[in-house]
């Protein structure tokens, strides 16, 4: 197993009386695909929020490399290689697609993979660069925050359900999008996702969060078949039909 290159233990948040989650533990080695599912509401974009150093945990300890980052704000944990995208891209609406990716590449420590045309070419925006961001439509803005997060060098990225809304081919182009950047520039990815299809075909590795605590970990086609993952997103009566 290759050392761990983002690793949280006993990771919990509470919002007031609200615990969303409870001593979750995570890894992901860098260069792996590992993708983070569960119900609505199980937790996903707050843990990833905590990861990013945008909320801070309750208890629990989060590591980069040998670097606890827990208590970091966003910009240092990005300058350690983790890159970031939401589930509602925020692009600067008035730049340019190309111009957006150049302002991201200011934030990175690492040189990005490829350069700023280069990389709207590898997220298939080749011939965009000089639209506003404001003109592109949904799917090709979550593209191009993906393109701004590659621009500041990262050895991994969080990614917040970059296929939500996608139609069935975008969904798997997308997904060979995904492969190319762990595949091509070894970049890992830490992958919040619904598509079970994309899932299937490029995570390595499955964590399954519900109701604020990890329920299942392993490889994709074995979570599917858990008990306990079945009841999570079926409900209780259509899993033990199953």
């Amino acid at each position: 197993m290759a050392a761990s290159f983002l690793e949280g233990t006993g990771v919990s948040k509470s919002f007031g009386g609200l615990r969303v989650l409870n001593e979750v533990g995570f890894r992901v080695a860098e260069g792996e695909i590992v993708a983070l599912i569960g119900p609505n509401g199980a937790g996903k974009t707050t843990l990833f929020n905590l990861i990013s150093g945008l909320v801070r945990p309750s208890a629990g300890a989060i590591r980069v490399g040998d670097r606890r980052v827990d208590t970091m704000p966003a910009h240092r944990v990005a300058r350690l290689g983790v890159a970031r995208t939401f589930q509602t891209p925020r692009p600067f609406l008035d730049l340019t697609a190309l111009e957006n990716v150049r302002m991201a590449a200011l934030f990175g420590e690492r040189a990005a993979p490829a350069g700023p045309a280069a990389l709207l070419a590898l997220v298939e925006l080749e011939g965009q660069g000089g639209v506003r961001a404001r003109h592109l439509p949904g799917p090709q803005r979550k593209l191009l925050e993906l393109a701004m997060a590659l621009a500041q060098g990262p050895r991994l990225v969080l990614l917040d359900e970059i296929l939500a809304g996608l139609t069935p081919p975008e969904v798997g182009r997308a997904t060979a999008i995904l492969r190319r950047i762990r595949d091509e520039h070894g970049i890992g990815l830490f992958w919040i996702e619904h598509v079970m299809q994309a899932v299937m075909a490029a995570a390595e590795r499955v964590i399954v969060l519900d109701h604020g605590e990890v329920i299942a970990e392993g490889a994709p086609r074995a979570v599917v078949r858990d008990a306990r993952v079945l009841e999570a997103y079926l409900g209780r009566s259509t899993a033990r039909s199953h």
